[in-house]
């Protein structure tokens, strides 16, 4: 079997080092006295390495092996307990997240790093991942007792942590959940009691405890998203030396058996069946109108979630690619079509192989661009001082988030099918890495509220902003790209085409508006899924197009023989690629709404089920 694990970090160095103005963020105050950009390959590299020899070798033991549920306890694969306290104890997991420690990286450096441990096995970065997620939120919204009771061992891994929000009758509809709260004569200490489903993580022999951030309605509180709240409610009651102490009365009920990400236990979890389950609230109980803050603390740890979703998919597709390209370069098969007579050669030689690898690598450059770009977005949103600069980063990192979440893992389970076709036969079979990798990839899809929410949040939320000035002000930008660039001779019909590109996205929101303007609401609905894909067709254009001006500069200057001259070939064959082949999509996708066919709104249900 060939090696299931091959990645490299010179994307990423080109990202932070050369495209990036990194000392916005390494400038701050928070990171001035301890990283400079002379630290980013070492950094990259090392992880890099432990990706390469300790997270890769655990992934066929999460997917054989896989977690277990055996007498109410999930058992993972003992590789993967050591892999996950590898990560934690060298610092690149959760604490990270925590804003004291002076050795965190930024989380645009971070992002670099976690893409190779994801890459290297999927099924284990939602037990360190989420464990970071929820440090996030009790930092942020919890007093000095919460802090100081979970901070310290989640932060080092010794407990993690889960995202409770799911249930078995609410799913993403989260104004009908069940779960209750009932306040106990302990101020700030809650009976709780209902039953969460889809939980990555929340049971596991992997840590001591397990802190659940559950998503609960206080008994008595407004109804819908307004009444909830979050509670902190672990699986052991801490107690007076702050160690794990009594049990909490959370019990799992099974785990799910899945296509893929089989490492990662996938629990059903009742919340005292007994009556006996205690959490504490995050921020203030309800208040006079019977509104908590859970809404509000929840998408704030849900929205870190989306962009680890997108850069998980994308990490996954990124291992996938090499694997395919490795691949084609060995595989002898076929004769050139110029050359019928001639000898058999390498399948990378093909015509049809290199469309799809470049299909491959257009995307993957593109998503990992965008997604680097808004993690550096939020680190200046976080530390600089510069208040407009900060303004804006938080507005660019608001709207791309459901770009990222939702187009990213669409693409790259697009871009994971085109490299097991580069196997062929041999894709399909388990002796090769990409049926796993295929498997493991769909739920990115689906996790953190399914891609279509993602496209409603775009066009209900992000398309309305104050007023719809914050993404005309977005779109203004690329125009604004477009406008100073569109006379580079290297690129100037790749400037043509982002800019009908542009033009007709701007058409597309036109014509939305006139079917809302005519009562059809239900038009939203049928093209969201389209119009983020084609919102995320004219951001990727932009970025690859940006890189490329940098990467045809570096061209022109180094020797074809240079260690360097083919992957700046190669930065600038993929803007070209995604430029010609995949953002004219948009004027397809306008032409589509533009006709405005109802076929599949107005036939009757019964149809559909003959």
């Amino acid at each position: 079997m060939v090696s299931a694990f091959v990645h490299s970090t010179r994307d990423h160095i080109f990202l932070l080092k050369e495209w990036l103005d990194l000392s916005k963020v390494l400038n701050t105050d928070r990171f001035r006295n301890t990283y400079s950009i002379d630290d980013i390959d070492t950094i990259l590299n090392n992880a890099l390495r432990i990706a390469r020899e300790v997270i890769a070798p655990t992934n066929k033991d999460g997917d054989k092996i896989q977690a277990r549920f055996e007498n109410g306890k999930v058992i993972v694969p003992e590789s993967l307990k050591k892999a996950y306290h590898f990560i934690q104890s060298n610092g690149l997991g959760s604490s990270n997240k925590n804003h004291n420690d002076e050795s965190a990286l930024p989380l645009c450096i971070l992002g670099c790093a976690w893409e190779y441990l994801a890459a290297a096995n999927p099924a284990l970065t939602p037990y360190y991942v989420l464990t970071a997620g929820a440090c996030n939120l009790i930092q942020s919204f919890g007093d000095e007792k919460l802090k100081t009771l979970f901070l310290p061992k989640m932060f080092s891994g010794q407990w993690s942590g889960t995202m409770a929000v799911t249930e078995p009758g609410g799913s993403s509809d989260l104004g009908d959940l069940l779960t209750k709260a009932y306040p106990t004569d302990e101020p700030g200490i809650y009976k709780i009691k209902g039953t969460k489903c889809f939980i990555t993580g929340a049971e596991q022999d992997i840590t001591e405890n397990i802190v659940h951030l559950v998503l609960a309605r206080v008994e008595g509180s407004a109804p819908g998203l307004k009444g909830l709240s979050v509670f902190v409610v672990p699986k052991y009651w801490p107690d007076a030396q702050e160690e794990a102490g009594v049990f909490n009365d959370i019990n799992c009920v099974g785990i799910e058996d899945k296509m893929g990400m089989r490492g990662s236990a996938t629990c059903m979890i009742n919340f005292g069946e007994d009556n006996n389950c205690r959490g504490y609230i995050l921020g203030d109980p309800p208040d006079e109108n019977g509104a908590g803050q859970g809404n509000y603390q929840m998408f704030k740890m849900m929205n870190e979630e989306r962009l680890n979703t997108g850069y998980g998919a994308v990490a996954a597709a990124a291992v996938s690619y090499y694997n395919a390209a490795h691949y084609a370069a060995q595989r002898i098969q076929g004769r050139l079509l110029a050359d019928l007579r001639g000898e058999r050669v390498p399948i990378i030689r093909h015509e049809d192989i290199r469309r799809n690898l470049m299909f491959q690598k257009s995307h993957i450059e593109a998503l990992r661009a965008v997604i680097v770009y808004t993690l550096y977005l939020l680190d200046i949103a976080e530390w600089s001082q510069d208040k407009e600069l900060v303004a804006n980063a938080k507005d660019i990192a608001d709207l791309s988030t459901p770009i990222i979440k939702a187009y990213a893992s669409d693409m790259a389970f697009q871009c994971i099918n085109e490299a097991l076709q580069v196997f062929g036969g041999y894709g399909y079979t388990e002796e090769y890495p990409i049926s796993q990798m295929l498997r493991d990839s769909r739920i990115f899809c689906i996790w953190e509220g399914t891609n279509y929410l993602q496209s409603l949040d775009l066009i209900a939320r992000k398309w309305t902003r104050r007023k719809g000035t914050m993404f005309a002000g977005w779109l203004q930008s690329i125009q604004a790209f477009i406008d100073e660039n569109k006379d580079n001779p290297n690129f100037a019909k790749e400037f043509e085409i982002l800019q009908r590109g542009l033009d007709s996205y701007r058409q597309i929101q036109a014509a939305i508006g006139g079917y809302l303007a005519q009562g059809k609401i239900g038009m939203i609905g049928l093209y969201a899924t389209r119009i983020l894909h084609a919102t995320g067709k004219i951001y990727c254009g932009k970025v690859l197009l940006d890189m490329a001006l940098i990467a045809q500069k570096k061209v022109d200057e180094l020797e074809t023989d240079h260690y360097d001259y083919g992957f700046y070939k190669g930065k600038v064959a993929a803007a070209r690629f995604f430029l010609q082949n995949i953002v004219p999509e948009v004027e397809t996708t306008l032409a589509i709404i533009k006709e405005g066919d109802t076929s599949a709104l107005d036939l009757e249900e019964n149809a559909f089920l003959i």
